[in-house]
């Protein structure tokens, strides 16, 4: 990462999106008093990004809900 130019989602997109999509949602949007709390409120703001909100790539449906549509189909998990 040391090598990628700040502002330059060519170079990788899926870092620029997630670090535009962190400052915006949260960074922005709330004020924080200790570094502890900004820990503790990361840790719930990424599992909702991870799990819960609609991404593209999988049908613009949250990940635990298409994992969970895998699971039920014929089709396997790669790991």
């Amino acid at each position: 990462m040391a090598y990628i130019k700040p502002g330059k989602p060519q170079q990788n997109g899926f870092a620029e999106r997630f670090n535009g999509s962190f400052r915006r949602e949260f960074l922005d949007v709330y004020f924080f008093e200790t570094i502890r709390q900004v820990r503790d409120m990361a840790w719930v703001w990424m599992i909702g990004y991870n799990e819960e909100r609609p991404h593209d790539s999988p049908g613009d449906v949250p990940p635990a809900v298409y994992r969970q549509k895998l699971e039920n189909s014929n089709l396997e998990m790669s790991h």
